[in-house]
């Protein structure tokens, strides 16, 4: 086994070397619906869906705050791998470090699959001998035309009453595709709707959506899925945040006749002070995050928990870093001019970057638990993957 500080280092280089790759099947992916099959190889090859997988399952087990750096490189070289890439790194770390080890040794035994799906439980199972009956269907499944193992919540009934929200990981093939992705941006994540009907899975292959103390792995896994996920939203931001101004950048710079005002503009005053204030917002927001995830890489060095209060900042950074990002894009789509509202790289980040602002876990809901939590007023609640519960 390498060093780590070397296999870490290696997987942020070797993001950085598939960027044009990436940027290349960019429009494709957007056209299609899905990924291209080269970009799905070239993660496949790279390591990269093995980012939050245990060492002992063949994964790269990267610390949080290399994997925040490598979803920003990819991100920023195309808003939908980059979020294929963190949705299945949070599917497939948890379920390598969180279930039981028949199940984790019968899905991870062979090779890293690539597992995502929604977490929310809107399933319910009903328990059935050593396992449950899983019937559902879920919406926004992002990245699951790409996997082969299913990340899916439900709710647990036992004798007609619910009991408690669990994690299902069920096989792709087990799953009825119901299509329904007719949405602003984000087109190139092969999310869609799925459905299973009476699936029997085993206790095995089920864990819970709030573990934060692993049955695999190290110290990394004490950020559980609750850290997984806004770790992931934050790179995607972030990188993308970094494509719009640096394609506005590049606007501005554009031989005279193309069909925007920029190249004649360039030099105005309103339009270098909203850039410069632009970059100052993205600059500043991004120290924010690396802030934060560099004080929780330093607690899991020191072998400590994470805090309440630091699951608090990842979700505050993450939602100031999404305002920032929404800003730019706003004032890059006005800057743009024809160029902007054309099919093409600004078009797509802007759709890409108002889709991502509709998650739950950016919405304002999240940023009151914030501040619930901020001003002492959270008691004796804990975070969930759903908020302070």
């Amino acid at each position: 086994m390498p060093d780590a500080v070397e296999d870490r280092s290696s997987l942020v280089a070797k993001a950085r070397a598939l960027r044009p790759l990436f940027m290349r099947n960019a429009a494709a992916n957007d056209a299609t619906g899905r990924l291209a099959e080269e970009t799905v190889a070239a993660l496949q090859e790279g390591g990269f869906f093995g980012l939050l997988v245990p060492r002992c399952f063949g994964g790269a087990e990267v610390g949080p705050v290399e994997a925040l750096e490598i979803y920003e490189t990819i991100s920023e070289a195309d808003g939908s791998t980059g979020w294929v890439l963190m949705a299945c790194n949070v599917g497939t770390g948890s379920a390598a470090a969180y279930l039981p080890k028949a199940g984790a040794e019968a899905v991870f035994g062979k090779r890293i699959p690539i597992i995502a799906g929604e977490g929310a439980p809107r399933g319910r199972a009903e328990i059935d001998g050593k396992g449950f009956r899983l019937t559902g269907r879920w919406s926004y499944g992002s990245g699951v035309q790409h996997t082969e193992w299913l990340h899916t919540g439900a709710m647990v009934y036992e004798n007609g009453k619910p009991k408690e929200a669990r994690t299902f990981i069920v096989p792709t093939e087990k799953a009825k595709f119901l299509g329904n992705w007719d949405v602003l941006g984000l087109n190139g994540t092969g999310s869609i709707d799925y459905g299973l009907e009476n699936v029997l899975v085993g206790e095995e292959f089920t864990h819970s959506p709030n573990a934060l103390e692993p049955v695999h792995g190290g110290n990394l896994y004490r950020i559980g899925i609750v850290g997984m996920s806004p770790l992931g939203h934050t790179g995607f931001t972030l990188g993308l945040g970094r494509r719009i101004l640096d394609e506005l950048r590049a606007l501005v710079h554009a031989p005279s006749g193309r069909p925007s005002p920029l190249a004649e503009l360039g030099g105005a005053d309103s339009l270098q002070e909203d850039f410069a204030a632009g970059e100052g917002k993205l600059r500043a927001a991004r120290a924010f995050c690396y802030e934060v995830w560099g004080d929780v890489q330093a607690t899991l060095d020191r072998d400590q928990p994470v805090s309440q209060r630091q699951f608090t900042l990842m979700r505050l950074s993450l939602a100031h870093v999404t305002t920032a990002v929404m800003e730019i894009a706003t004032f890059a789509h006005r800057a743009g001019g024809g160029v902007a509202i054309r099919t093409g790289i600004l078009q797509r980040c802007f759709r890409d970057m108002f889709t991502a602002s509709q998650h739950r876990i950016v919405s304002p809901m999240m940023l009151r638990e914030c501040g619930r939590e901020l001003l002492g007023l959270a008691g004796d609640k804990v975070w969930t993957s759903r908020g302070l519960a």
